[in-house]
Order: C-alpha cells, then sequence, then structure tokens
C-alpha cells in the first residue's frame, strides 16, 4: 500500500525513489565527493565537535550530559584499575557511558521532526515524516520495558551515507537582523556575496553564528541573553525556504541550538513551531546539524580567502535511533 497520495506543496516525497531514506544525501554523488576532496590543498584539520559534555548549562530540558560509569567484570568487580586473579601483570580500564543523542555537537535524523498532514486526501490529517513514512506504522513507542525506535528513516540510513562532501562555510555572526537577530534571505545572500561563498547541490552548508564559541568558552557561566542574541536562519522567511529548496545543498549545520530562530514567530494554530525543520526535515530530507564549532575552521578559511572545505560527519551506525552524536571533521 503506498504510504501517501498526496504530498505537501514543496515537497520532493517520491522523487529519490518511493523508499528512499536519506532524502537530499542523494546528491552526495562521487563525482561531487571527489570535488570535495579537491578542496584539500594542505592537509590541515579542524575538529567541528564540542567536548560531548557541552554545553555545560543544559539549553533543553529532558536532555542531559553523558554520565561515565564503569564496566563491571564477569565476577562482579569494578573494571577500573582492574587486575586479573592469579598474579598476570595486567591492568585494565573499562567504562560504558548513558549518553543523549541530541545532547551536544549532534545530527538531526529524518524521523526527528515529523509534521501533521493529510497525505491520504481523506480529510484527516496523520503524523508523517520525509516522505510519507507515519508516526503510527513506521516507529516503535516506548513502554512495558520495549525500547523507541524509528523503524524507518532512522540515523543508521544517514551513517550509511559515510557523511562525506563538500562543506561551505558562511560567518553569520554580523548578519542577524531585528530584534530576534534573523537571519532570512537577503541577509544570508549579502553575506554569501560578501565572503565569496556559493552553495552547490550535493553542499553542506554550515553557519558559524558564534553560539558554540560562548559554550565553549563560558561553561556553566554562559550568558542565556548572549546566546539568544546570536542569530539563526529565519524559518518564517518563504523566500528563505524557496532558496533551501532550488539551491540542492544536501544538509544544514549550524554552531548554534536548532539553526532556526523560533523566537518571534507566531505560533498559530495549524501552524509549525519551527518552520525551517519542517521545511528541511519533513519536505525535502534535509538533515539538520546542531552545536557544530566552526570558529578555529573559520579563521583559517578567512585568512586564505576561502569557504569550501572538506567535510567529514558520519554519525553513529545505531539502528532506529532518531538523532545521533557526531565529530565533525573539516578538512583544507
Amino acid at each position: 500500500m503506498k504510504r501517501w497520495l498526496r504530498r505537501p506543496e514543496g515537497s520532493n516525497w517520491g522523487d529519490f525513489g518511493e523508499d528512499d531514506q536519506i532524502g537530499r544525501m542523494n546528491l552526495v554523488t562521487p563525482e561531487r565527493r571527489m570535488a570535495a576532496i579537491g578542496e584539500v590543498r594542505e592537509g590541515l584539520a579542524f575538529a567541528l565537535g564540542l567536548p560531548l559534555d557541552h554545553p555545560r548549562q543544559q539549553v533543553f530540558a529532558g536532555r542531559n550530559p553523558p554520565v561515565l560509569s564503569p564496566t563491571f567484570s564477569a565476577d562482579g568487580r569494578v573494571m577500573y584499575g582492574w587486575m586479573p586473579a592469579g598474579g598476570p601483570t595486567d591492568v585494565v580500564n573499562d567504562d560504558q557511558v548513558l549518553l543523549g543523542l541530541q545532547f551536544s555537537t549532534q545530527w538531526d535524523g529524518l524521523s526527528h521532526y515529523g509534521a501533521c498532514f493529510d497525505a491520504d486526501g481523506d480529510g484527516a490529517a496523520e503524523a508523517v515524516f520525509y516522505n510519507g513514512y507515519r508516526m503510527d506504522t513506521h516507529f516503535t513507542m516506548p513502554g512495558d520495558g520495549q525500547a523507541p525506535a524509528a523503524l524507518a528513516l532512522g540515523i543508521e540510513q544517514l551513517a550509511k551515507t559515510c557523511v562525506q562532501g563538500r562543506g561551505v562555510l558562511v560567518d553569520l555572526r554580523d548578519a542577524g537582523e531585528g530584534a530576534y537577530a534573523a537571519v532570512g534571505y537577503d541577509a544570508l545572500m549579502r553575506a554569501l556575496k560578501t565572503q565569496n561563498a556559493e552553495v552547490g547541490a550535493g553542499d553542506f552548508l554550515c553557519i558559524y553564528t558564534g553560539y558554540a564559541d560562548l559554550l565553549l568558552r563560558d561553561g556553566a557561566d554562559v550568558d542565556a541573553a548572549a546566546l539568544a542574541g546570536c542569530p539563526g536562519l529565519d524559518g518564517s522567511d518563504r523566500a528563505l525556504l524557496d532558496w533551501i529548496e532550488r539551491s540542492g545543498l544536501a544538509a544544514i549545520c549550524a554552531d548554534n541550538s536548532m539553526v532556526e530562530k523560533i523566537a518571534g514567530i507566531d505560533r498559530c494554530a495549524g501552524q509549525p513551531m519551527m518552520p525551517l525543520h519542517r521545511h528541511c526535515l519533513v519536505h525535502l530530507g534535509i538533515h539538520l546539524g546542531e552545536f557544530w564549532y566552526f570558529a578555529e575552521l573559520s579563521k583559517a578559511l578567512a585568512q586564505r580567502g576561502r569557504s569550501r572545505f572538506l567535510l567529514t560527519a558520519p554519525p553513529l551506525n545505531l539502528p532506529g535511533a532518531v538523532g545521533s552524536p557526531v565529530t565533525p571533521v573539516g578538512t583544507i
């Protein structure tokens, strides 16, 4: 049975195949990956992820920092400074972690964010995700000792692509407009032009707002008002959403908490709370990266009059998860 009879206006459902689960990552072809490798001229690599215990001040309730604990041996002993019985000279440390998959530097999977939409054309809205996958069919709900799982669109689908391609970095620290420092189409185009940055099909648009710099610098003492003053994309700007569709970009990676700014958006009944998330994750299959770190890479690229680099950023190959930590690397 076909999952949908109607697709949202402006969406690309079905364009990459009826059963596609990676969306615009399909545009990261071997040829485009080779072009990205061509951006490597000096072999300099930059870590684009925060330490996984950052932010030190909780940004989202319920998303908690990692908790390390020791592994226990078969005989119940703590395997930290562990020495086997009988006199061998080995000393072993072994640990495990309780890890929030979207606490720090991360990817949003296409199963992370859905929308209510009448995909059947029967007048009743269903909870659907990219390419018409459904909440009531393609997810296992938690409860009674059962773990949640995305049976489709899990983060393992993104991991299979290896996530390696051309990154295009644009510095938006001074581009925000209005009380909420939102960056719409006009402001983004000005920044791209000024920095001689061009985004093509299959590229990873990386936006530098200074948000992660504050998290890393100030730790638990970070000023919430300073964070709020960092810019983000204006998901309410239709021209910006149209450009994202036309550009052919594969993903958007930001150093802030949500890529988009939602403060100031009129949350009317029947309207999305996060319009850019809906447009990218649900309509177009564009993955979103959040809490990345671009300060050092941005400085190096600016010194060289460049904006493009090789990006390598595979998520955890964790079947059924809706998001994942990532340790991205930018190479120039």
